[in-house]
């Protein structure tokens, strides 16, 4: 298997990585796999605890000094990664592992461009273990997304996403938003790329970690949505190569 790389972003997640990384690392080991697991701290400001867990579980750690955002966090690490394929997930390892086996088979043997969790899809288990309230600000979110920006992906938000190297290294280097709507932009040029896509069944595990509340953080995220249109309108999408 070809060297992967798994990208952790952290904002005050000291604790939910201490009792989430043990799970992904046993499961990497008992997998034989070729990864590095880079954490990177999104301005936590928590005297260094969040480099003493990464650290003490042997992964790589990034950090920059002022809270820039989830988008900003998981750019950085993917700027840096070494892997073949690349991957992205939450502090919390919100989801089965099993689904890295299915992203890392579908980029590698199946030559997708980009596979990601899709909460929403039959053989999920998601939705029925979460709040009314989160499922419903989640659900009136997707469907504007996948209405109006996204057409044909609904679930943008999935925690988990998975890039060939050279894909990856596309996407980041020319996306722009800092907050929780990166993911929705990533869709979005990958589109306008017409790059191939896979979705993926995912299963919750946990939600430990610090999630984006879609209600309270809605009104920002409904603007993002605006401004990654007026981002492809001007031109900012345009591949560097």
């Amino acid at each position: 298997m070809a060297l992967t790389s798994i990208i952790i972003p952290s904002y005050r997640s000291a604790n939910a990585l201490a009792n989430n990384l043990p799970y992904l690392l046993d499961f990497i080991k008992e997998k034989g796999w070729d990864i590095e697991v880079i954490v990177v701290d999104d301005g936590s400001n928590d005297e260094g605890e969040t480099q003493r867990v990464a650290e003490s579980n042997n992964c790589s750690f990034l950090t920059y000094q002022v809270n820039k955002g989830k988008g900003a966090a998981v750019r950085m690490g993917m700027l840096h990664a070494r892997g073949e394929i690349c991957i992205f997930t939450d502090a919390d390892i919100p989801f089965e592992a099993e689904a890295l086996e299915n992203i890392i088979h579908y980029l590698e043997f199946k030559e997708y461009d980009v596979v990601i969790g899709d909460r929403g899809l039959k053989d999920s288990n998601y939705f029925n273990k979460i709040s009314s309230k989160r499922r419903f600000g989640s659900g009136f979110f997707t469907f504007i997304v996948g209405r109006f920006i996204t057409t044909g992906i609904s679930d943008t938000q999935c925690g988990l996403k998975g890039f060939k190297r050279e894909i990856a290294k596309d996407l980041f280097s020319v996306s722009r938003i800092k907050g929780f709507t990166f993911d929705v932009e990533l869709m979005y040029i990958s589109l306008k790329r017409n790059y191939d896509i896979k979705k993926i069944p995912v299963s919750l595990r946990s939600q430990e970690g610090n999630s984006v509340n879609v209600l309270k953080h809605g009104f920002k995220m409904v603007v993002d949505l605006f401004v990654i249109k007026l981002n492809h309108l001007r031109g900012f999408y345009t591949s560097t190569d």
